[in-house]
């Protein structure tokens, strides 16, 4: 999808779409995510467990890895929702430490932003440097993150 950009609300919208689609026979925890590009196109993802826990992945990287498969790498902002499945979004559900480490392989922290949706019209809205402070990425090792040409001081 891509054209006009989303709201927030909108883009979680998108991520409790996607959260019909996850695969989670184990856990029974239901996530979604919606990852919008800098041109407007969106990415859902969802989790998709596996019986051995470690190869499952969760909703954020299988919209960044479907992202950057496609070619995009500048994004500015993830919706995400999360509970048990067959029921509605009542609660934060905040992306995991690995996810968080795929956004700043990616993002500028100061700019990108991870909207929450806690369930009906409300969310909260956090810059991954706030849920990632002091987060490693390529600027620690000379390099700019595909997002950030001409972002980082």
């Amino acid at each position: 999808m891509a054209g006009e950009l989303p709201s927030d609300l909108e883009l979680v919208h998108l991520a409790e779409e996607a959260r019909a689609d996850a695969y989670t026979p184990y856990s029974h925890f239901a996530v979604g995510a919606a990852l919008l590009c800098t041109d407007g196109s969106v990415y859902p993802g969802c989790n998709i467990e596996n019986a051995a826990y470690t190869p499952s992945n969760c909703a954020e990287r299988t919209a960044f890895f479907q992202a950057v498969r496609e070619g995009k790498r500048d994004f500015s902002a993830i919706a995400i929702v999360g509970g048990p499945e067959g029921e509605s979004v009542s609660g934060r559900c905040a992306p995991c430490g690995v996810c968080r480490q795929v956004m700043m392989e990616f993002c500028d922290p100061v700019r990108f932003r991870i909207v929450l949706g806690l369930g009906g019209d409300k969310l909260e809205v956090h810059t991954l440097e706030e849920l990632l402070p002091l987060g490693f990425g390529p600027h620690d090792l000379g390099h700019e993150a595909p997002g950030e040409r001409g972002c980082r001081p």
